[in-house]
């Protein structure tokens, strides 16, 4: 039953069910018809079974190697471990661009079903903007990426997949990545909604920080994952590559960050309205600009899935329609959208829109640095690179004075803060702070890692601070401390646990600035002694694998004559695609990782052939993914605040339409 036919049926209809889904509930809304507007929910039901069943079309054709299907053709073969014939599925452009749709009806549903809060016509208009952005990539998914085309005659076999992409990290990686970025699909639909209601308050606000702060948490694990994953299977030793795609991935998480804190602004004092509508518009065209980038050919990066130029301007006018409308539509309602909130600069709404300037200037040196290389080529054909001495120069500067503000902004009071007061409870961070920044600077011998780590401290001691200036704590009894503490509101931790996330990534960052390396050709039974530790290779050997055949290296790794661990790096040679993947070890113990690559081999004619290896020890390299992951919790505790759970109830009655 599951045949592609049958998922190329459902991808159509699911195509027509979110075009109804669009137009339905907007027509409803239009002429006030109740039951117009209710169709949106069973629409965007619909939609999402059809998706999910040509999903299921699609993985079941993998797994029962259904060469003739053209995607499985290309990118599987019968010698394929299972999981990575199911993984396999979005690994690849046709089926990646089916696995966004399914995600961004996925949220269509999520909206219908715990929206029920929302006044009526805001609510159909959220989900009908949904469809409509649904619309537009099913369309693209069936006119220029259909994952179900056949090839005839099917030959017995297929041509394998990128033996980098067969990797458990593909199992979570993409799906993550995506939800995050289509995650802002949501607070784009409510902006858009808001602008075409003519109205944007405290509730509205309310309604589309939880929203905002789920796709930014997402989206900060799907940046994390990649650039772990990039870590261990590249083999480069390094976690951020300013690869064109990366970047592309950073934007939206600049910008959204951005929009989290001004929609704070919006429901605490109505104010930074039509800056956080423009935001929410802003972050969910670059995550459009992103796929475009990479699908496009513009850009070359090891993440590009295809160089199709048709597919490239599809994008592109689906960017020009989706993005292009809704700022047309901003530049006309927005100036009705009247400010309420007034507040002065050296307040909590003032520390936020200075967060705003300062993570905006970041995503515009960033898409600079992205963008000028092939601007320059397309207009006289000369070719650039733009890269990690760019980026450090004109980012670090920046984000240093974000790390400044972001420690002082929660101390604050909303509408005015109290100089005397902050004082007080951050004078002890400062001092402290200044005091790491000499000492940091004394080892490292560099002046921007030793702010850096200054900043980091910074950012903890000023949130300890104020956690026990709020607690009252060695003021008062331990009881009354106690029922402080449970009185807190959950965004207050949140809040915390978001921006220490941020320090212990960028200590884990300065850490690999201290990294040390060092490339040998060694015969077996050699040490080398690296960072304190001696590395020893004992013994090679090949081993078959399922689709193919590894050369395993086998490192002894001790310290002061003790040992500690056993390293195994290999090289898989994968026969079908003729390609050789380094498969790095890594040992690693949450201070430090030692890390291990094998190169070829020399000489191997010879009684003693050599063996190159490339030998890493990275400290403190696991904290910038463990503070990624604690960015991201802090951003799902936000979630189950009381605030976001109870709604805006007030204003519920007051808003529904009339019959």
């Amino acid at each position: 039953m599951l045949s592609p036919e049958f998922g190329h049926f459902t991808l159509a209809l699911a195509c027509c069910l979110a075009g109804a889904q669009c137009l339905i509930p907007l027509m409803g809304a239009k002429l006030r018809n109740i039951r117009l507007m209710a169709l949106a929910s069973p629409l965007a039901w619909g939609q999402f079974i059809a998706l999910a069943t040509a999903f299921a079309c699609l993985i079941t054709a993998a797994v029962t190697d259904d060469f003739s299907v053209q995607n499985i053709l290309q990118n599987s073969a019968i010698d394929k471990p299972l999981l990575y014939k199911i993984t396999g599925v979005w690994g690849n452009h046709e089926g990646s661009i089916l696995l966004w749709a399914l995600i961004l009806a996925l949220f269509g549903t999520i909206i219908s079903t715990f929206s029920q809060h929302l006044p009526t016509s805001l609510r159909s208009k959220v989900i009908a903007i949904m469809g409509g952005s649904a619309t537009g990539f099913e369309l693209f998914c069936l006119i220029t990426s259909n994952p179900f085309v056949r090839s005839w005659p099917a030959p017995l076999d297929g041509q394998g997949m990128n033996p980098l992409l067969q990797d458990p990290g593909l199992a979570f990686h993409p799906p993550i990545l995506y939800m995050g970025y289509v995650g802002f699909a949501v607070p784009f639909a409510f902006a858009v909604a808001a602008l075409l209601e003519g109205r944007v308050d405290a509730a509205w606000g309310r309604w589309v920080r939880p929203w905002t702060v789920l796709a930014w948490a997402l989206l900060t694990c799907g940046i994390a994952l990649g650039s772990w994953w990039s870590y261990y299977v590249l083999g480069w030793g390094g976690y951020w590559f300013w690869d064109p795609v990366e970047n592309a991935s950073l934007l939206p998480w600049l910008t959204g960050t951005a929009l989290l804190h001004s929609a704070l602004v919006v429901e605490k004092r109505e104010a930074l309205k039509v800056w956080t509508i423009l935001l929410a518009i802003g972050t969910f065209s670059l995550s459009l600009s992103g796929t475009f980038l990479v699908r496009s050919g513009i850009l070359n990066s090891v993440h590009a899935f295809a160089s199709d130029p048709t597919r490239g301007v599809f994008i592109l006018l689906l960017l020009a329609v989706i993005s292009g409308g809704a700022l047309l539509l901003f530049a006309w309602r927005a100036p009705t959208l009247t400010q309420t909130g007034i507040f002065g600069f050296f307040s909590r709404e003032g520390s936020i829109v200075l967060n705003n300037i300062l993570l905006c200037t970041m995503a515009a040196v960033v898409l600079t640095g992205t963008l000028y290389p092939p601007f320059i080529q397309l207009l006289n054909g000369q070719t650039l690179s733009v890269g990690k001495p760019f980026f450090d120069s004109a980012l670090i500067p920046i984000a240093l004075l974000l790390f400044f503000v972001m420690a002082i902004g929660p101390v604050l009071a909303f509408k005015k803060g109290n100089f005397k007061q902050i004082w007080s409870t951050l004078r002890f961070p400062a001092l402290g702070s200044i005091l790491v920044t000499f000492a940091a600077f004394i080892y490292l011998r560099q002046i921007l890692p030793a702010l850096a780590t200054g900043a980091s401290l910074w950012i903890i001691l000023s949130a300890i601070a104020d956690y026990i200036k709020r607690l009252s704590l060695f003021k008062t009894t331990l009881i009354n401390s106690f029922h402080r503490m449970t009185g807190l509101p959950r965004s207050f931790y949140a809040t915390y646990i978001a921006h220490i996330g941020v320090a212990i990534t960028v200590l884990g960052i300065v850490g690999m600035a201290a990294s040390q390396q060092k490339i040998v050709e060694i015969p077996i039974n050699t040490t080398i002694h690296l960072a304190g530790y001696d590395w020893t290779l004992t013994d090679i050997q090949d081993r078959q694998g399922p689709n193919f055949v590894a050369t395993e290296a086998t490192i002894q790794i001790s310290k002061n004559g003790k040992p500690i661990t056993w390293m195994f790096p290999a090289r898989r040679y994968f026969e079908r695609q003729k390609q050789v993947v380094t498969d790095v070890s890594i040992h690693t113990n949450l201070l430090s990782d030692l890390y291990v690559v094998l190169g070829d081999s020399k000489n191997s004619d010879k009684p003693q052939p050599l063996f190159v290896l490339r030998l890493h020890y990275n400290p403190l390299a696991p904290w910038i993914w463990i503070g990624g992951f604690i960015m991201a919790i802090g951003g799902f505790i936000t979630l189950t605040d009381r605030r976001f759970r109870v709604g805006a109830p007030a204003l519920r009655k007051k808003q529904l339409p009339k019959a």
